[in-house]
C-alpha cells in the first residue's frame, strides 16, 4: 500500500493513474461543494462528507457514523473510483477532513493518500468544470472489525486512547457542537491540527513519532483514535502510520456518541 501522505510532485508524476478527490467540509455553515465549484484541482471529483462518507446522524451513532458499506461502495463507483484505482484526497484544512475518505479506503485495502498541503500546495491552475466520471465497479466489503473500536473499548481504555480535538474542547473549556463538554476518562489529547505546520504540510515523521510517544503510544501497542464525530480522528490514524506506528483503530461514534450517554466525562488536561 502507498504511503498515507504524498506530495504534489508524486501526484504530477502519476496524474493519469490517479483519482483526485476534493473533500472540503466546514463546521461553520460554509458549503464544501460551493468551494469545490469555485475552483478545484483539475479532474477532481467532490466527495461530500455528510452524504458520501457518513450515515445519517443520531444520538445512538453520533454525528458522522460510518455509512453502510454497500452504500459507500455504490457511491465510490459513481464518483469514478474503482477497485484498482489509487485515490489522492485533499481539503484546505491540513487534511483533517479529507483524512476520513483516505482512512476509509485504506481500511478496505485500497491505495489512498492525502495530498500534503492540500489545495494550497497545488501550484497549477484550478478548474471550475465539474467532471462526469465514468461509472466503475467498487466491490462492497464490510468495514473491518479489526480497524474499529466500540464505545465500550474506548471507555475501558483498551490500549492508548487519543483524542484528536483541539485542546480547549478536550479540556472541557469549550464545546460548541456536542451535548456536553469534556473527554473520555483516561484519553490523551493529540490535537490533529498540530500534526501539520502553518502551511498545512505534515510535520516530519520523527516529530510526529515523538508527539504520539508522549501520549503513550508504543510500537505494537493498541491505539484507539476518536474526535468529535469520527472524522478528524482519521487524521491521527494516518499520522500514526506516517510516524512508523502500526495502524490504530477508529472509534467512529467518538465524543458525539459518548456525550449522549450517561457515561462519566473528564475535564482538564
Amino acid at each position: 500500500m502507498i504511503e498515507p501522505v504524498v506530495d504534489v510532485e508524486w501526484v504530477r508524476a502519476r496524474r493519469d493513474r490517479l483519482v483526485l478527490a476534493d473533500v472540503r467540509a466546514y463546521l461553520d455553515g460554509r458549503s464544501g461543494r460551493d468551494a469545490y465549484r469555485r475552483g478545484h484541482l483539475p479532474g477532481a471529483v467532490f466527495a461530500d462528507l455528510d452524504q458520501d462518507l457518513a450515515a445519517a446522524p443520531s444520538a445512538a451513532g453520533g454525528r458522522h457514523p460510518l455509512p453502510d458499506f454497500r452504500a459507500f461502495a455504490v457511491r465510490m463507483g459513481e464518483l469514478g473510483i474503482g477497485d484498482g484505482d489509487t485515490v489522492v484526497a485533499y481539503d484546505d484544512a491540513g487534511g483533517v477532513m479529507a483524512a476520513r475518505l483516505v482512512w476509509m479506503l485504506r481500511a478496505l485495502g485500497h491505495d489512498a493518500a492525502l495530498l500534503d498541503g492540500g489545495i494550497g500546495a497545488w501550484d497549477g491552475e484550478l478548474e471550475t468544470a465539474v467532471p462526469q466520471p465514468r461509472l466503475k465497479v467498487f466491490t462492497a466489503k464490510p468495514w473491518p472489525a479489526e480497524r474499529l473500536a466500540t464505545i465500550d473499548e474506548a471507555a475501558d481504555g483498551a490500549g492508548v486512547v487519543i483524542d484528536a480535538r483541539q485542546p480547549e474542547r478536550f479540556r472541557g473549556e469549550s464545546e460548541p457542537i456536542d451535548s456536553r463538554p469534556g473527554h473520555i476518562p483516561g484519553a490523551h489529547n493529540v490535537s490533529c491540527r498540530e500534526n501539520v505546520d502553518a502551511t498545512g504540510r505534515f510535520l516530519p515523521a520523527e516529530v510526529l513519532r515523538a508527539r504520539f510517544a508522549a501520549a503513550g503510544v508504543t510500537d505494537g501497542g493498541e491505539v484507539i483514535s476518536y474526535c468529535g464525530s469520527g472524522v478528524t480522528a482519521c487524521h491521527n490514524l494516518l499520522s500514526l502510520e506516517r510516524a512508523g506506528f502500526a495502524p490504530g483503530r477508529l472509534y467512529p461514534g467518538s465524543w458525539s456518541q459518548y456525550a449522549a450517554t450517561d457515561r462519566p466525562a473528564a475535564k482538564g488536561s
